[in-house]
């Protein structure tokens, strides 16, 4: 994995721009993230022209399903060698492990990391409770997280204001993948658990996940950059 923390989410339905973005950041950002958008659109052949130009990319589809629906996912993906891909933690024990055993199977020693998601940086203690989830968002997080790195997953999702417990809690091998990361005076959009980039770094985030910023600015490279210089000197 690569050192750079940052990785660029590519939230588009636009091959094109993506491919153009992926490309024009090499060297700015460790990698890009790939979802649900662009995935739908245009599937494993935009994953490949995404990827051609040599950046690791993080598979965001967040596999949610029963054990064996959800290892065939992960065999497939594999077969286009991401750097991460993940699941939701919320599938459960059975289904976490399932992933893991098939992406050591088809990966072997250069699998893709897999990562459990937690609780979306999206939802707050209110959004959950109206769901049925009883505690905060943060208990959720901890207990999903100790049921993710009980299953052999390799890390997990989770928004900036968890680092801190996740990490006393899980260790310093568990990665730590952290959306929801906004640079000083950036907007929020619909993210509502928050955290400046050098604030996430310095708590322990192995992977920060940063998308409007970068790919909204005039120049997504230069604000890239701007951002990792930032994290070099706060180091």
């Amino acid at each position: 994995m690569t050192r750079n923390p940052i990785f660029c989410a590519l939230d588009t339905t636009d091959r094109d721009r993506a491919v153009t973005l992926a490309r024009g950041l090499g060297g700015s950002v460790g990698g890009v993230k790939i979802g649900k958008e662009f995935f739908t659109a245009h599937g494993p052949e935009g994953v490949r022209a995404v990827a051609a130009g040599g950046m690791p990319v993080f598979l965001d589809l967040k596999y949610h399903d029963i054990p064996n629906t959800v290892a065939g996912a992960v065999r497939a993906a594999c077969a286009l060698k991401p750097a991460i891909i993940n699941v939701h933690a919320a599938g459960g024990r059975a289904m976490m492990k399932a992933a893991v055993d098939a992406a050591t199977k088809a990966g072997g020693a250069s699998r893709p990391w897999v990562i459990a998601v937690t609780v979306l940086t999206s939802l707050d203690d209110a959004d959950l409770a109206a769901v049925g989830y009883s505690g905060s968002a943060g208990d959720n997080v901890r207990r999903l997280a100790a049921l993710a790195q009980a299953s052999g997953i390799d890390g997990v999702v989770c928004s900036a204001h968890e680092i801190a417990s996740l990490r006393r809690e899980c260790g310093a091998n568990f990665k730590l993948v952290v959306p929801g990361i906004r640079p000083d005076g950036a907007a929020l959009g619909d993210q509502k658990r928050t955290m400046t980039p050098a604030e996430a770094l310095a708590l322990g985030a192995d992977v920060l996940v940063i998308g409007r910023p970068i790919t909204g600015a005039a120049d997504p490279a230069q604000a890239a950059r701007t951002i990792r210089d930032g994290l070099a000197r706060a180091a």
